[in-house]
């Protein structure tokens, strides 16, 4: 089981959850397209595409990159969502000047995999109002996550799907998601889907093994990490690179 090792190894060789600097990201910036108007009948907003590692909101070609690698149960990265996210959209994404990619970043361990996974369960469409609301109810998850016994939380014996599953049920995960879309069939089977774990935790194992991230929430813009990412501090980004 693959990402079980991510899951418990990886994490221990971060800054969990913190605000210290990102030191490094190979992450290219595409250049400028000029003139490049939202699809008809959309605004850049409702324009979201599945990318090699996480979720981009806006237009493709757009002159400034913004990637965020986040934690869905890091308080640091819902404080980020809450002060960020719309003025992101708004001021940025709606324009075409910027994109939004969000990769989920696992510090803690099957849980986060669980809300991760569900969270990428319904595709493109869903995922950023689901993002953005677990960031919301991120206190409720965490509260459940921790009432946890020990046997719902022991992963000994038990199937990758059954170690989500149990996750999920015992944060109330798989309500969460059914009450904005997701039938409760489908979200139970994605927590099943081994190589959809994999798959997410394959952006962990990259990230971290490598140096992007040593802290959630990491933002880079144009393939430079922000220092102290608070809205305030990306937003100048944003605006320095031309944005």
């Amino acid at each position: 089981m693959r990402f079980l090792t991510a899951l418990f190894l990886l994490p221990l060789a971060l800054a969990a959850c913190s605000k210290n600097d990102a030191t490094t990201a190979n992450i290219a910036a595409a250049a400028p397209v000029a003139g490049a108007t939202a699809p008809a009948g959309q605004k850049w907003q409702d324009v979201v595409t599945k990318t090699e590692q996480g979720y981009r909101m806006g237009n493709p070609d757009a002159p400034v990159k913004l990637v965020e690698y986040g934690a869905r149960l890091c308080p640091g990265c819902a404080q980020f969502a809450a002060t960020g996210f719309q003025p992101l959209i708004d001021d940025y994404v709606s324009t075409g000047k910027v994109s939004f990619e969000f990769r989920d970043f696992l510090i803690h361990g099957p849980a986060e995999l669980a809300l991760a996974t569900l969270g990428q369960c319904g595709g493109t469409g869903p995922f950023f109002p689901i993002l953005e609301q677990t960031y919301a109810n991120q206190q409720s998850f965490v509260d459940k996550w921790q009432a946890m016994t020990p046997a719902q939380q022991q992963t000994a014996g038990k199937s990758p799907g059954q170690i989500m599953t149990d996750y999920a049920t015992a944060m109330g995960a798989i309500d969460f998601v059914k009450q904005r879309g997701i039938p409760e069939d489908k979200a139970r089977a994605c927590l099943k889907d081994e190589k959809t774990l994999n798959d997410i935790t394959a952006v962990t194992e990259k990230a971290g093994g490598d140096g992007t991230v040593t802290s959630t929430p990491t933002v880079i813009v144009d393939g430079k990490p922000v220092e102290n990412p608070t809205w305030d501090n990306v937003s100048q980004a944003l605006k320095a690179a031309g944005a």
